[in-house]
């Protein structure tokens, strides 16, 4: 195997609170440890394109508290084609890079996993994604924040769903993972929470009205993770309307807003130990493996589990929402 003298970075995919943070990390324990580091723009549209930089330990300086990602992010169709891949891997040994580590989600992994099976490249992963929704880590980068984020939008939207004795459906993010919206519902006290691992077990919306929920209080908030099977919040509230019409019911789509902002102290954290822990996974060999949170620990997850979906809900956590929304 030929020895690293170069590892480049880049994040893929969509932006996650933390990013920034992880760049950080992998380009000063990079060069500590005596590596050249070079930024690859755009994500894998950047690799194939050649947009390419030297990164110093000052290019990062000021960034840790910023949303976003300092090096952009970008979808690459082109990556997802043999000849675009092949272009990627020209482009990078001809800039010196000899490994990569890959800031990004499901998506991100998986054509990592592919680009490093196809050209025996170094690869090294760290999840960064709002949803919550890789295997192998109790957390990923991003969605402490986004899980803060919704909490103060929900706090707001109480106050208007009390004084106008409303129904009000919040879509939350989490691409038909249900992490954010459930755990969000907890957090801000929400009577409820819709998510797509319980579709196929329980009609959940009959199931929230038949119980009653509104009989001791004057008005509720849903949260509902994005699915696009079920039409999200848009088609639960249609659906209120035409089955359950004494119900007033509104939307509130979130959207993008749950991935911007500075990240909180948690994706500080976790970005900058799982940014150090990807250059040292470099420099001990290993390969094809994602930086993973498990017990407060760091490990090594195969990219093939992590992208595997096989994470469970934590079906104690819908039992906690119906009992402290009576």
């Amino acid at each position: 195997m030929t020895a690293i003298r170069t590892i480049g970075v880049l994040t893929s995919g969509g932006d996650a609170p933390g990013m920034n943070a992880a760049i950080r990390a992998v380009t000063r324990t990079a060069i500590y440890n005596g590596f050249a580091v070079k930024g690859i723009l755009r994500g894998y549209r950047g690799l194939v394109e050649d947009e390419i930089i030297d990164l110093q330990s000052d290019s990062v300086s000021n960034i840790v508290q910023q949303g976003g990602t300092m090096l952009r992010t970008a979808r690459s169709q082109e990556f997802m084609t043999p000849e675009g891949r092949r272009r990627a891997y020209d482009n990078m040994k001809r800039s010196g890079v000899d490994a990569l580590v890959v800031i990004g989600g499901d998506g991100s992994l998986s054509g990592a996993a592919i680009f490093a099976r196809e050209f025996d490249v170094p690869i090294v992963g760290l999840p960064g994604t709002i949803d919550n929704d890789l295997g192998g880590t109790d957390a990923t980068i991003g969605y402490d924040t986004a899980l803060n984020t919704i909490v103060q939008a929900v706090d707001k939207l109480r106050d208007t769903a009390s004084s106008h004795e409303r129904l009000f459906f919040v879509e939350v993010m989490g691409h038909t993972a249900g992490y954010l919206a459930l755990n969000g519902a907890i957090a801000s006290g929400a009577e409820a929470a819709i998510i797509p691992e319980m579709e196929t077990e329980v009609d959940q919306l009959g199931e929230l009205i038949n119980q009653g929920f509104r009989k001791s209080k004057n008005s509720a908030i849903v949260l509902v993770a994005e699915n696009p099977a079920t039409g999200g919040a848009m088609g639960l509230a249609e659906r209120v309307k035409q089955e359950f019409p004494q119900y007033d019911a509104r939307v509130t789509i979130l959207g993008h807003i749950q991935r911007g902002g500075s990240p909180t102290a948690v994706d500080r954290i976790l970005a900058s130990r799982m940014g150090a822990a990807a250059v040292e996974a470099l420099i001990e060999g290993q390969r094809n493996v994602m930086m993973g949170l498990s017990d407060g620990k760091i490990v090594y997850v195969p990219f093939s589990r992590a992208v595997s979906h096989d994470r469970t809900i934590d079906r104690s956590a819908m039992d906690l929402i119906r009992i402290l929304s009576i």
